[in-house]
């Protein structure tokens, strides 16, 4: 197994930021030519998920909809309180695995890879493994 880190700074509060052109960018940097790619974000409040990236007002729609589904609120216990951005995180999870074909990410015609901040402005890590 090898591995990489990848770095981004998020500029929003709540926001997916496609990762995908970055990862495709590493595993060409790494000649990585075919296997599998465990993308997985080592924080409590973020998470990565993947899903269309074809038109932007889908990321838009889900971050929206995470809102409303679990808004940011005074009722929570944690004295942090953003005990909202740790439930999105967990409920969109820490990691993802796409199959690498030939040095790319054997992704559907219409997917990407997104990283998904709940809890920023931050500087965040995304791991990469690779077998």
């Amino acid at each position: 197994m090898e591995t990489a880190e990848l770095q981004i700074r998020t500029g929003q509060k709540y926001v997916m930021v496609p990762i995908t052109g970055q990862v495709t960018e590493l595993l060409q940097q790494r000649g990585w030519q075919d296997g599998i790619l465990t993308v997985f974000v080592p924080h409590t409040t973020a998470g990565v998920t993947i899903n269309e990236n074809a038109d932007p007002d889908v990321a838009r729609d889900m971050t929206w909809f995470m809102q409303q589904l679990v808004p940011h609120v005074s009722g929570f216990r944690h004295a942090e309180g953003n005990s909202d951005a740790h439930i999105k995180a967990s409920l969109f999870g820490s990691s993802v695995q796409v199959i690498v074909r030939a040095g790319r990410l054997w992704l559907g015609t219409w997917q990407g890879v997104y990283f998904c901040e709940f809890d920023g402005l931050r500087q965040r890590q995304i791991r990469l493994a690779f077998s």
